[in-house]
């Protein structure tokens, strides 16, 4: 029998959450808990860590786990590099379900770069007003740029101090649209946006709103995760894992 294991946090594995409950398979969601309040699912939920790639092969194998679709947000590359050793180790089968990268178009102003750290470098010397469109994980590197004074759009209110001097925090959950984004860079006075190249159109919206407004955008290239070829196939639609399930979508 199939029993699957949905790594979640993004909107496209709440879709999939949806259609597997619907088809009645049996599947379990699980979250790695960073949010306080997560979207509820209509699927039995875990919330936590495995214990690195061993901890995550035991529980694969403790729960007669068969499939795993990796629908984590494309930067967590550690759990998806955990899933594919996991996975490998266990025996059981692996499909990611990613949404596709942000491209740029006419009248963007893109600067590409390979990793937190060169977004860091490639903010300006002179004090700017920089909306940190990235989350609460990777802020400790631009305290080497403290003269900036950054905006944070954050899900859950901080749970300690922040490490940057100069913050304006904004409580939020997405999906957001372009005439509320151009009104937050407008009030806020942002010259930079410096986003992760996530995908996805629930936060597209800032990249539009910074095109309309002559904005700069530093962009995160999404890291690579490591796995044999044929071992993590990318499905881009709820169809296209339905039908690697063997299971037809409705």
């Amino acid at each position: 029998m199939t029993r699957i294991l949905l790594l979640g946090g993004t909107t496209e594995a709440s879709t999939l959450a949806k259609t597997l409950a619907e088809a009645g398979l049996d599947a379990v969601f699980s979250y790695a808990g960073r949010t306080a309040k997560p979207v509820s699912q209509p699927l039995p939920t875990r919330i936590g860590g495995f214990g690195g790639a061993e901890g995550l092969a035991a529980y694969l194998q403790a729960e007669n786990i068969t499939h795993v679709v990796d629908a984590t947000h494309p930067f967590a590359a550690q759990m998806s590099t955990n899933a594919v050793q996991a996975c490998a180790a266990a025996g059981v089968a692996l499909c990611a379900f990613e949404r596709p990268a942000w491209q740029a178009g006419e009248g963007d102003h893109w600067l590409h770069v390979d990793s937190i750290d060169a977004a860091v470098d490639a903010l300006p010397d002179t004090p700017a007003r920089v909306f940190l469109a990235i989350g609460k994980q990777n802020l400790t590197q631009f305290t080497a740029k403290p003269q900036h004074h950054y905006l944070l759009r954050l899900v859950d209110e901080p749970d300690a101090p922040l490490p940057l001097p100069h913050t304006t925090v904004e409580i939020a959950r997405g999906p957001f649209d372009v005439a509320g984004d151009s009104a937050l860079m407008q009030r806020h006075a942002v010259t930079h946006v410096v986003a992760k190249n996530a995908g996805g159109a629930g936060a597209a919206a800032k990249l539009t709103a910074a095109r309309s407004l002559n904005l700069p955008v530093i962009m995160i290239g999404r890291p690579e995760v490591p796995a044999p070829a044929g071992q993590r196939p990318i499905k881009g639609s709820v169809a296209e894992v339905m039908a690697w399930l063997s299971h037809p979508a409705d």
